[in-house]
């Protein structure tokens, strides 16, 4: 039966069993360090991340128990085999207690050492796994939310599904707000990684020096309050998916380090000697011209040669407007509940005809607030941001109760209807309707000024 190449770890102050067990172990595949005392024990797993440690339990320089005791409170320990000629009690419960995975008496046989050692080993990988489960930031295994109607959108997503096939690199572009991340989200959910994590970062969201740490990890001692070596998002995403959000905005130094790790699949942590081995996915993101970067020096033209291979550009949302229904009720759904809520014809059409500068982003947003101001399940036109109104190039001609028409009502008397509108809401809370309308509440306090607005005033008397 095959195992995994495990990295062990035997400290042993017998120079020639010491010598058996390395030459036997790595006969049967593993990777095995050997050390004579306790304190060079220490020192080597302070290096080297290893899977499994042997340590005699008496030993000069440091014994087995202060070894095993140290090298618990590493971030992840290896698990850890106490041997000795002398087994006692008091020892074995001791080591035990510490965190050993079983204890042993010399002497034994190989096939039954070497049965313990995968068992520990085993152990050790479940914890990894269970780490990796908890750090997968909320991905969730089902078929990522990309609503499609167009054409083009169709053709995006049969090229995601071609391109999920393979382990390449992709890069993903578009607009901010096109839905770069769903796309991201579809590539791993249709790959063969799709049981492994998804985890993804922004890079002009972290400075720089952070942002080496969360990829790369660190080492104890790295830096100021680096008390224990941290793994990296790269370890920690090995059998998934690494998603690079804006990647433009990452510096050309981690940039020639992110492109270590795409030709070699492996890194150091910062701080660390020890060359660290991943199996990860890289699937980058930007809504920059990454061309014209590399030509002002911002971006390095072999990483950019590299992640793009295949390249999936996003159309903005002006440019299929005939998803716009589809994706407004989708929204809808999701935002009200389940609710039987529903929009105007007037209102759709009113969508249709914006811009929508900020994508699908912005539609997801119109339609939150949009729930929220309405007074009743169907959404109009007058539930619906000033901005998008005024856009469409249309007036509906409904008689107010002055005999004016709507047309001739100005863009500020349309502002003055949604903060009454909300103010009303929310029972004049300046604060929530100040939140509700995306405003600071010293705008909002401002505008109240400029428009003479007080609670004891009607609406009628200030719109009509």
């Amino acid at each position: 039966m095959t195992h995994a190449r495990i990295k062990l770890l035997i400290a042993e102050d017998e120079k020639n069993l010491g010598l058996v067990l390395q030459k036997e172990l790595s006969r049967l595949g593993h990777d095995v360090t050997l050390v004579h005392d306790g304190s060079a024990a220490l020192q080597v797993a302070k290096e080297i991340d290893f899977d499994v440690a042997i340590l005699d339990i008496m030993m000069p320089g440091a014994s087995g128990i202060e070894v095993l005791r140290e090298i618990r409170k590493q971030d992840q320990p290896p698990e850890v085999l106490i041997m000795t000629g002398h087994a006692t009690v008091e020892t074995a419960l001791q080591a035990m207690k510490l965190g050993a995975y079983d204890y042993l008496t010399k002497p034994c046989h190989i096939q039954e050492l070497e049965a313990v050692v995968v068992k520990s080993y085993e152990k050790r990988q479940l914890r990894r796994e269970n780490l990796i489960l908890q750090t997968r930031l909320d991905y969730k295994d089902k078929t990522p939310d990309i609503v499609v109607a167009s054409k083009l959108m169709s053709d995006v997503m049969s090229l995601v599904r071609k391109v999920a096939a393979s382990n390449a690199v992709v890069l993903v572009t578009g607009e901010s707000g096109t839905g770069k991340e769903l796309v991201a989200h579809a590539v791993h959910h249709f790959s063969q990684r799709y049981s492994g994590p998804f985890i993804d970062i922004s890079c002009a969201a972290i400075q720089e020096t952070l942002l080496e740490s969360e990829l790369f990890g660190y080492e104890a001692g790295a830096f100021t309050g680096a008390r224990k070596r941290k793994m990296g998002l790269l370890e920690l995403a090995t059998g998934g998916t690494l998603f690079l959000d804006e990647i433009g905005e990452m510096s050309l130094t981690l940039q020639s380090k992110v492109l270590r790790v795409l030709e070699t699949q492996t890194f150091y942590r910062v701080g660390g000697t020890k060359k660290v081995e991943v199996d990860v996915r890289i699937i980058a993101a930007t809504n920059r011209d990454l061309d014209g970067y590399v030509a002002e020096g911002k971006f390095r033209s072999d990483l950019l040669f590299r992640i793009n291979n295949f390249s999936i550009k996003l159309p903005p949302l002006r440019d299929r407007p005939e998803d716009i229904p589809s994706l407004a009720e989708h929204f809808l759904a999701k935002v009200s509940g389940g609710s039987e809520a529903s929009f105007t014809p007037e209102a759709m059409e009113v969508m249709m005809q914006y811009g929508w500068p900020g994508n699908v982003r912005e539609l997801r947003n119109v339609i939150e607030r949009a729930v929220i101001l309405a007074s009743q399940p169907e959404i109009g036109v007058e539930d619906l941001p000033v901005e998008i109104c005024s856009g469409n190039g249309k007036s509906d001609k409904k008689a107010g109760s002055n005999g004016h028409t709507d047309a001739a009502i100005s863009l500020d008397e349309i502002k003055k209807q949604q903060i009454l509108k909300v103010l009303e809401q929310t029972g004049w809370h300046q604060g929530r309707a100040a939140e509700i309308l995306g405003i600071s509440p010293s705008t909002l306090y401002r505008q109240l000024r400029s428009y003479g607005l007080t609670r004891s005033r009607r609406v009628s008397e200030l719109m009509f």
